[in-house]
């Protein structure tokens, strides 16, 4: 349509909001975003269980030639992957379990997490410790795609320049 999503606008109002003030936004954690906090320990011990690795956590990794663009990144396994943990409400992954495929947001997240840090693959993960064992994961690769992420990095470098004119005329106020 050619016009920014609602999300696309909130979130450059609060990344101007958090570089003018200094101050990270506070945001709302809902009590199933709690549940998914407290779930991942447990999503990242059978994930390490099942595949016989070992997950380490790293925290946000800066994009090697874009600034202001990092990943967060639940896990990096071996020398390549990467592992994105979901631990989201009953009926949620009963649904990644009956349709097999990743919702464009994760996919999306997990490209932007390889593009910054160089690896060549994601698992995903859906974990729900309350269903039984043999439903309570799944765990589907999603493979590097270059031309996906050069994309991506091209948004990226469009949405960062437009925050920097929105500084500037602030700035200029």
């Amino acid at each position: 349509s050619g016009k920014p999503s609602a999300g696309r606008i909130t979130y450059m109002g609060q990344l101007i909001a958090e570089r003018l003030t200094g101050q990270p936004t506070d945001f709302y954690c809902s009590p199933a975003m709690q549940h998914g906090t407290d779930t991942e320990p447990q999503a990242r011990a059978a994930y390490s269980f099942i595949n016989d690795v070992d997950v380490v956590e790293r925290g946000l990794v800066e994009h090697k030639t874009i600034p202001m663009f990092g990943a967060s990144c639940d896990g990096f396994v071996g020398e390549d992957g990467l592992v994105e943990f979901k631990c989201p409400n009953v009926a949620t992954h009963i649904d990644y379990l009956m349709s097999q495929k990743i919702p464009k947001k994760y996919f999306d997240q997990m490209q932007a997490q390889m593009s910054c840090t160089g690896r060549k693959w994601c698992d995903f993960m859906s974990f729900d410790p309350r269903m039984p064992e043999h439903l309570n994961k799944l765990i589907i690769r999603v493979e590097r795609d270059d031309k996906y992420i050069q994309e991506m990095e091209m948004e990226v470098i469009k949405f960062n320049l437009e925050i920097d004119e929105k500084l500037k005329i602030l700035e200029a106020l």
